[in-house]
């Protein structure tokens, strides 16, 4: 079933598509730790990640990202720790009018050596001016199946954002994220693009409530563009 919501989101975009304009670009980067919605996935530990996106002047979208995780030993149950590779296939279409934005699509996730199950979930956005509102609803292939919904509000101002995420259904939780990003350009030269968030998780989310502060460096580069 996942991976049929995946081909109905991702299909219609691809075949449209290549007739279209298309701009592709690259990023590659490295994060002190990396915490996807709220959630630890690098024990602590720096990640490496990358992606190419692909994106239609019809509104169309695409791309696929990749980042190295880690998850340290468990004592208590005496299992050694591992690490492997996430990588996600996203795609869809959005589009603005005025000062309001949306977008609809779905995202693939898959992990090597097993690390964690793979997944797949619907993805909802929208946004006006400086805020914007996340959704995905998805299904989480653990025995037995859990199902999630997860939205997120954000809001924006100069660079600094505030976040607030949440989990409902068979998972539950809250975090909450605070930040600043911005690029880094010498000379009107662009070098790299930057951020520092700060990342507090509830107990319900990760078991024990916990804080995070992360840094973060991607570099962000065209492929190709017609």
């Amino acid at each position: 079933m996942k991976k049929l919501l995946s081909a109905a989101v991702l299909l219609p975009g691809m075949l449209s598509a290549p007739a279209m304009a298309v701009d592709i670009t690259g990023n590659a980067g490295v994060v002190s730790q990396y915490i996807f919605r709220g959630i630890p996935q690098s024990d602590g530990n720096p990640a490496v990640q990358g992606g190419v996106d692909a994106a239609w002047d019809s509104g169309f979208s695409a791309g696929t990202w990749f980042s190295s995780v880690d998850r340290g030993p468990d004592v208590i149950n005496d299992v050694e720790g591992d690490n492997g590779i996430e990588g996600d296939l996203y795609g869809g279409w959005g589009g603005s009018t005025g000062d309001f934005n949306y977008f609809v699509g779905g995202t693939y996730y898959t992990y090597t050596n097993n690390w964690d199950e793979d997944y797949a979930e619907l993805n909802l956005r929208g946004g006006w001016k400086f805020l914007s509102l996340d959704v995905a609803v998805g299904e989480y292939d653990s025995e037995p199946t859990q199902d999630y919904t997860y939205a997120a509000l954000k809001a924006e101002y100069n660079g600094f954002y505030g976040k607030v995420g949440n989990f409902s259904n068979d998972f539950d939780g809250t975090y909450y994220e605070v930040g600043y990003a911005n690029a880094l350009s010498v000379a009107e030269t662009y070098l790299f693009d930057y951020n520092i968030y700060y990342v507090y998780s509830d107990s319900d989310l990760v078991g024990d409530a916990d804080n995070n502060l992360v840094l973060g460096v991607i570099r962000k580069f065209d492929i190709f563009s017609n």
